[in-house]
C-alpha cells in the first residue's frame, strides 16, 4: 500500500471544499476497507459543506435480500458480487453530466437490511457529489469505470486490528451475538478488506486521520 498521509478531518473538509468550487459538479470517492470509517467520513464532509453537497454511498447497490438467498450469496452479503455494479456506474455517470433534473439514488438502510430505491435526491445545483464504499478502485468490469468517473478518491485506511475490533462492535449493535459478530468480521469482512487494500495505489490521496471517526 502506498505511504498514507495523516491528516485532520478539517484538512479533509477544506479540500473537499475546493473540490465543489472546481464546478459545474466534482464526484470525490472515498475507499476503504469494511470499517474504516468511510460513511462516516463522507456525512462529516457533506454536512460540513453544506446544502450544495450529497452523500450517495454505494451501499445503496446492494442486491435485494430475496436476490441473495436465490443466488446463494446470502451467508456473505458485502462481498464484491452482492452488489448491483452496473446500476451504480450508470447513476455515477447520470451524476456527472449534471442532468437538468433531480436524480434520485437508492439507500441502504441498515434496520431493514434492505435497499430503497429513490431515497437520496441530487438536486441540479448540487455541486459535490460524495460516494463512498469498498470497491471504488477495483480494477475489474464494470468497477473499473467507477475510478474513470470520480474527479478526486481518495482511500482511507485504518489498522487492522482497530478495524475489526470496531466491525465486531458494529456487527453486534445490529443483533448478532459476539461470537456471531466476530466471526464476520474475521471472516467474509476480512475477505472483502484483502480485496480492497490492493487498490489503494489507484487513489489520488491515501489517507489515515489523525483522529479515526467512529464506525
Amino acid at each position: 500500500m502506498p505511504a498514507a498521509r495523516v491528516l485532520s478531518v478539517d484538512e479533509l473538509v477544506a479540500r473537499a471544499r475546493t473540490l465543489a468550487e472546481a464546478g459545474p459538479r466534482q464526484l470525490l470517492g472515498i475507499a476503504g476497507a469494511p470499517g474504516a470509517g468511510k460513511s462516516t467520513l463522507a456525512e462529516r464532509i457533506v454536512a460540513e459543506v453544506g446544502p450544495t453537497a450529497r452523500l450517495v454511498p454505494m451501499d445503496g447497490f446492494h442486491l435485494a435480500q430475496s436476490q441473495l438467498v436465490r443466488l446463494g450469496r446470502a451467508d456473505r452479503k458485502g462481498a464484491v458480487d452482492t452488489f448491483d455494479a452496473n446500476g451504480y456506474v450508470s447513476l455515477l455517470r447520470r451524476l456527472r453530466r449534471l442532468e437538468p433534473t433531480s436524480v434520485y439514488a437508492p439507500e441502504f438502510r441498515r434496520e431493514l437490511e434492505e435497499p430503497v430505491a429513490g431515497a437520496i435526491e441530487v438536486a441540479p445545483d448540487v455541486r459535490l457529489v460524495v460516494t463512498e464504499g469498498n470497491y471504488l478502485l477495483l480494477p475489474d468490469f464494470p468497477w473499473q469505470e467507477v475510478g474513470q468517473l470520480l474527479h478526486e478518491s481518495w482511500f482511507l485506511d485504518l489498522p487492522a486490528e482497530l478495524r475489526q475490533r470496531r466491525l465486531t462492535a458494529r456487527h453486534e449493535a445490529y443483533g448478532r451475538s459476539p461470537e456471531q459478530a466476530r466471526a464476520w468480521a474475521l471472516g467474509s469482512d476480512e475477505s472483502n478488506a484483502a480485496l480492497v487494500a490492493g487498490t489503494a495505489e489507484k487513489a489520488d490521496l491515501v489517507i489515515r486521520l489523525t483522529e479515526p471517526p467512529a464506525v
